[in-house]
C-alpha cells in the first residue's frame, strides 16, 4: 500500500475530497516528524508508539576494502513498536 492508497482509502471512508485527505496525512506526518526531532514519544493507542532509538557508535568495515576499519558515528533512528490491538489484528 502506498501513501496515494492511504490518501484514496481515507477519502472514500470519511467521505471527503483526496486533496483534504491528503492535506490531513500530511500534517499527521508533520506531527509526528517534528515530536521525534524534538525527542519526544508520539502514542497512537491501540495502534503504537513512535520514539527514538540511540545507536552507540561502532567500528565497522569498508565493503570496498575490507582490511580497512571505518568509524560509524552514534546517531538516532526512529523506531516504531505495534501496539497489543495492532499485534492481535495482525496475527
Amino acid at each position: 500500500m502506498t501513501k496515494q492508497d492511504l490518501v484514496a482509502g481515507a477519502a472514500q471512508s470519511a467521505g471527503i475530497t483526496k486533496k483534504a485527505a491528503g492535506e490531513v496525512l500530511e500534517s499527521i506526518l508533520g506531527m509526528i516528524t517534528k515530536s521525534l526531532k524534538k525527542g519526544e514519544n508520539v502514542t497512537i493507542t491501540g495502534f503504537g508508539t513512535f520514539r527514538i532509538s540511540n545507536r552507540a557508535a561502532r567500528t565497522g568495515v569498508n565493503p570496498r576494502n575490507p582490511s580497512e576499519k571505518i568509524k560509524i558515528p552514534a546517531m538516532k533512528l526512529p523506531a516504531f513498536k505495534a501496539g497489543k490491538s495492532l499485534k492481535d489484528a495482525v496475527r
